[in-house]
Order: C-alpha cells, then structure tokens, then sequence
C-alpha cells in the first residue's frame, strides 16, 4: 500500500488548509487521523475529519483566533476543540494518553508523542495519521498491513482495550461487519470472554453501535458471529438463532428487491414480534422507531399493498411487505394520495355533526380504497352511505 494519502475531494475543503497551517502542520505539529484517513485509504467517502495535534487546546485555541477560525470549545477536558470551517466542523484533539480508565470514561494527560496517541486508540485501521501538507502515513501498529488484509484487530492486548472501554466490544464487530473479512480470532475471544461488560453500557450507546451494524455489508454473518459467541446474552437476549435467520432471510428479500438496508426493519426481523415493544423501550429508541418496530411484523394486511400504504405510510408499509414475504410491486415509486372526501362534505349532504360524519368517512374511505384510489369518490357512493346513516 502507497505510503502517502490519496488525493481525496476532502482534502480540498474550503478553509481546510487555512485550518493546517494555523495547527503548525508545516512544522510537524498536526495530523489528519482516523476514520478520514482509513477511509481515503479505501476509497470511500468522507464525511467526518478529524485532527490530532501536538499543540496543547488552549495553544489550539488562541492560533485559531489568530487566524480567524471560530473555534468551539466542546471538550476542553479531552483535548478537543472543533473548528468551525465554511465547509463544516473539523474536530481538532490534543495528542493523549491514558492516565485511568473507568469503562466509558477516562482520566487523560496531554502528550507530545504521536506513539502514545496511537496507543490509546481501539484498532489498528484506526490509528493511522496523515500529514496534512504532502499526505505522508505514519503507522506505528500495522494498520496498513490490517487495513490491506481487511483485518479488523485490536492495538495491544484486547482484552486491556475492552476494560478500558467496554463499548468496543460492539464496535469490533460493528467495524468488522464493515471492513472485515476473517475475525480476528485474538478480538474475538476477547470479546466472548467480557460480554458480560456490555451490562455497564448504556443502552442508548448500545442501540447506536447495533444499528449502525445492522446496515453494515456483512451484517448477517456478524450477528451470526455474535450470536454463536453468546455477546447478546446479558443485553439483548432476545436475539438468537432464529432470529439471525429471520434477518438473513429479509435481507435476502432486501436484496432481491432493490431496497437500501434498514435499521430499524432489521432489528424487527432479529427480535421476536412480541419483545418489540419491550426491546425498543429498553434501547430506548425514539418514538417514531419503536411504532415502526412494533408494526413492522404485523403483516401485510388485507387491502393490499397500495392500500397498507395509505394506512400506515410507505416506510411501514415497505417493512410490512418485507417481512412478510409479499412482492413489492405495486408499491414502486407510488405515493399515497390524500382521501378527496371531507366530514364537511358529509355534513353539507345533511349528516348530523358527530360520530356518524367520523363513521361513514371512514367506510366511504375504505370502499375508495378498494376501488384502486380514484381521483373523486362517486357521488352515488357518497348519497347512498349518507342516506344509510340518516336512516339508522
């Protein structure tokens, strides 16, 4: 692998090489790292960049205004100061490393030495650093030799990597069902071995890393991995074998259809129908997500596919579908039309106000929608429902 970082669009942001010279990169001061530079180095989009530098925050934050960046202050205690570009926010972090780590949270001492930087870091793809003047890499635990072999591994021993943050964990099998190919079966081990640290997390950052996996290209044989090495057992227990083929089966159907993965659809296949409600309560997803969850077993219903849309919406209706295992044809690009008949309509026709206006809408919508939708409800319709509730 080329030992200089590729040209990228990234690299091109406006008030990106303003933002270089004010860290002192010509003198050797700052770095770009992590994700930018692993996923340049793959040829992938970048959407976040981060830089890791030698200068302490308040040097970071005086250079800055010297050159006129705004600077925010969102985690002086780290390290960090973000640097407000016209192109967006670049994370800018002093160089660290750990003094005591508690699980989530650590104690940290600033640093000059770009080797104890990386060492605190969780794997090698991810403690690449790139010069930000002429792309130079520098990588002091094999992360290119990894990131050729699509090897998600560990810096260090694992197992002092999970105690010091029992998240990773997750994200060692999140960033493998990404970027891997064989496990790493030192990483692997070591997270069967502690995945009862998971119990320590919580479960919003649980939700986050399971999600983002769920989408991730290897999904399928990675919640497969996870199930036979017992990782969901203290968290999730929900989530078995069955469950794994449940999913592999969706995204099969995913697949064959065209449709673009999605987390809240897998996590409906992966858990049983009836713990949806308690597992979306305990990872605590937003309001929207847990009816989605919940719905999304309930099946396709019995006014078609069109008409599973307009009850529900196309997103519900789509996972409904799905997981059914019914075509999806009908759906297309198709978007549900609004009901062209109102309860004042109703009322004008001479139908008292109140309940009998809510009820006849309702059955006059439904025979619309069997009809396939049309542009105006027939009139006799509309006269011979009125004329029946007036007469009851």
């Amino acid at each position: 692998m080329d030992m200089r970082l590729p040209r990228a669009h990234w690299r091109d942001r406006e008030g990106l090489a303003e933002l270089a010279a004010a860290l002192g990169a010509e003198q050797g001061l700052s770095r770009y790292v992590g994700g930018a530079v692993r996923d340049t180095l793959l040829g992938l989009d970048v959407s976040d960049v981060d830089i890791a530098t030698k200068l302490t925050p308040p040097e970071v934050l005086d250079r800055l205004k010297a050159a006129g960046i705004r600077a925010v202050p969102t985690g002086l205690a780290h390290g960090t100061v973000t640097a407000v570009l016209p192109s967006g926010p670049v994370e800018v972090t002093t160089l660290r490393r750990d003094v005591e780590t508690f699980g989530r949270h650590a104690t940290v001492a600033f640093s000059t030495e770009w080797e104890e930087d990386a060492a605190r870091r969780d794997f090698t793809m991810n403690a690449l650093y790139a010069d930000p003047l002429d792309g130079a890499l520098h990588d002091y635990h094999g992360g290119l030799a990894d990131l050729a072999a699509n090897r998600v591994r560990f810096i260090g021993d694992p197992l002092q990597r999970i105690a010091e943050d029992h998240l990773r964990i997750l994200r060692f099998f999140r960033f493998h069902a990404r970027f891997g190919d064989a496990v790493d079966a030192e990483g692997l081990a070591a997270c069967a071995r502690r995945a009862n640290d998971l119990m320590a997390l919580s479960r919003e950052r649980i939700a986050s890393e399971l999600l983002k996996l769920l989408v991730a290209r290897s999904a399928v044989p990675v919640i497969d991995l996870m199930v036979e090495h017992g990782i969901f057992r203290a968290v999730l227990p929900e989530i078995t074998a069955d469950g794994a083929a449940r999913l592999r089966t969706l995204v099969e159907r995913e697949t064959a259809a065209g449709v673009a993965p999605d987390a809240i659809r897998r996590l409906a296949a992966l858990v049983p129908a009836e713990t949806a409600e308690g597992v979306g309560a305990r990872l605590k997803l937003s309001n929207a997500d847990r009816k989605r969850l919940e719905g999304a077993t309930a099946g396709p219903g019995d006014e078609g596919p069109r008409g599973l849309a307009y009850r529900v919406g196309a997103p519900s209706a789509l996972d409904r579908l799905l997981l059914a295992g019914e075509p999806l044809d009908a759906l297309g690009d198709w978007t549900p039309p609004a009901m062209p008949l109102t309860g004042g309509a109703l009322v004008q026709r001479g139908l008292a106000k109140g309940p009998d206006v809510a009820r006849t809408l309702k059955k006059l919508e439904t025979r619309w929608i069997a009809a396939g939708f049309p542009p105006a409800v027939p009139e006799e319709w509309i006269d011979q429902a009125v004329g029946e509730a007036i007469s009851r």
